[in-house]
């Protein structure tokens, strides 16, 4: 139960190096901090009882404003690059103690502890400190509960996150690119957010700092979905932003593990979070029911997503906000979620992508060397309006499917998931959510039912001794029949009118999947 700071928990925040003198909330309850963002007036209470808040001027994650302190501990394992920014050590000190300072003058703190990775002996405890209750209830939603016992025996915690969404940074002072910031010590586990409302920020840290322990430790950390079948079989599914990850995983007829950030160890699959962050633009009660239904519950925290403000009733249709809409909900409140957000090793992996340029068929079998290659590619696509400058479609690369949230080089998460692969004997499947009978703008969106169709087939074992036929191209197995699914979506090329131009832009795909592939693994 939440309470105001008492002497026990001062200490605790005293070795955090703050000494707040305003008024601090410890662990509050879902419903004070409900209470408390609705009074503050950075809330308000929708139709069915979610909780919608906007995020202003940023809608996303920024990832040009991300830095990683430059320090003995982790610099010779950190991949350096245009992800992971180096920041100076004496820059990121003049940040932290200006964000203390900040944190101390507030007149209200909310303090939430909680566990990211359900397998206690590969998870952390993390200590959100933040300026914001709605934030509080956005990483009590998302992360997993401490027990009460839990509670009452914590001294210390293995991560710390300030966050302080009206604190602006200076670039001249502390290094940043402009006001808005995060910046992550993977060495001492402490997390700087500054500048930005944007609650992913917190989310995406907390995976990143397990990116980096976990592979210390012999465990995959994987930005994935999973579910398991009635006979215990899991699914693990791979996929960035806009690929369908958490619509396909969440199913009905397979438990759900978690929609996101996941681990793999020697005991199988654990999922990082309590909770899930799901894009919300245009969902609908036939299409995507166990989703939508979250959008009207209590317990929900609905970023940018616009509504009536007398009836309260939500537009999710409305992108006037951003394209970005999310909403981050317990993991309870999906109807058959796994309770212990854990199962055993997983029998398939599913590699989503949206192709843009429609030369991909629904689903493909790969091998283990063509799947070590789609996994150091990360491809999918980028469409007309979804970016500023994007008029056509766009091959977009993100190495192991969250090349955004990995501290170390990619090759060292490809090896583990080789290594699991080959012992665990795992079946790889492509699947195509993007479009067909041509690129965007020609072709047609691939229908939710048939990526439902061939994910149910391909996790089921349906497909286990199917007759395929060899992509002449891209060289990996096609299932020639599916039920449910019209044959001519399984030959692409057929459905072009010009075959000659599905040849050429396939090909093209083919190389530049090779090329990235290469590259991501030296």
């Amino acid at each position: 139960m939440g309470t105001k700071v008492n002497e026990r928990a001062a200490a605790l925040l005293g070795a955090n190096g703050l000494a707040p003198t305003g008024t601090v909330w410890w662990d509050l309850s879902t419903e004070v901090l409900y209470e408390h963002a609705i009074q503050n007036g950075s809330a308000r209470l929708a139709h069915g009882g979610a909780l919608v808040v906007t995020t202003g001027q940023h809608t996303g994650r920024s990832p040009k404003d991300k830095f990683i302190v430059k320090e003995p501990g982790s610099e010779g394992r950190v991949g350096w690059g245009n992800v992971n920014q180096p920041i100076d050590a004496a820059s990121a000190d003049r940040i932290a103690n200006d964000l203390r300072a900040h944190l101390n003058a507030a007149p209200q703190l909310y303090v939430l502890n909680a566990r990211v990775g359900a397998d206690a002996t590969h998870g952390i405890i993390l200590r959100l400190v933040t300026e914001s209750a709605w934030h509080a209830l956005f990483t009590k939603s998302l992360f997993i509960d401490l027990t009460d016992d839990e509670r009452a025996a914590l001294e210390t915690t293995d991560g710390l996150i300030l966050h302080a969404p009206s604190f602006q940074g200076n670039p001249e002072v502390h290094g940043t690119r402009q006001s808005n910031f995060v910046v992550m010590n993977l060495s001492e586990g402490l997390v700087l957010i500054g500048g930005t409302q944007y609650a992913g920020e917190i989310k995406k840290s907390a995976f990143t700092m397990m990116n980096d322990r976990l592979p210390l430790e012999g465990v995959l950390p994987m930005h994935c979905s999973a579910n398991v079948g009635p006979h215990g079989d899991v699914a693990v599914f791979f996929g960035l932003s806009g690929t369908g990850k958490t619509t396909l995983s969440t199913d009905s007829t397979r438990p759900l593990i978690g929609d996101d950030e996941h681990g793999w160890s020697d005991k199988g699959v654990f999922n990082f979070e309590g909770g899930c962050y799901a894009k919300v633009i245009g969902l609908s009660a036939e299409a995507e029911p166990e989703i939508y239904a979250t959008t009207q519950m209590f317990g929900t925290v609905l970023e940018n997503v616009v509504m009536d403000d007398d009836t309260r009733i939500l537009d999710l249709d409305d992108a006037s906000l951003t394209e970005n809409t999310r909403g981050a909900y317990p993991l309870e409140s999906v109807p058959n979620a796994v309770p212990e957000k854990a199962a055993g090793q997983p029998t398939n992996i599913v590699m989503l992508t949206c192709d843009a340029f429609g030369v991909l068929p629904p689903i493909a079998k790969l091998s283990p060397e063509q799947a070590m290659q789609m996994f150091l590619a990360g491809y999918t696509a980028k469409v007309a309006g979804t970016e500023v400058g994007v008029t056509e479609p766009q091959a977009t690369f993100s190495s192991c499917f969250g090349a955004p949230f990995l501290p170390q080089p990619p090759k060292v998460y490809a090896a583990l998931l080789k290594d699991r692969i080959e012992r665990y004997e795992v079946n790889v499947w492509l699947i195509n959510t993007g479009w067909t009978g041509g690129g965007a703008g020609v072709g047609s969106r691939m229908p939710i039912r048939v990526s439902r169709s061939v994910v149910r087939a391909a996790v089921s074992g349906e497909l286990a001794s199917a007759a395929t036929r060899t992509d002449p191209i891209f060289g990996f197995e096609v299932p020639v029949a599916i039920d449910g699914v019209e044959p001519s979506l399984l030959d692409p090329k057929s459905t072009w009118p010009d075959a000659a131009a599905y040849d050429d832009i396939a090909s093209k795909l083919a190389q530049d999947i090779a090329a990235h592939a290469q590259k991501a693994g030296e």
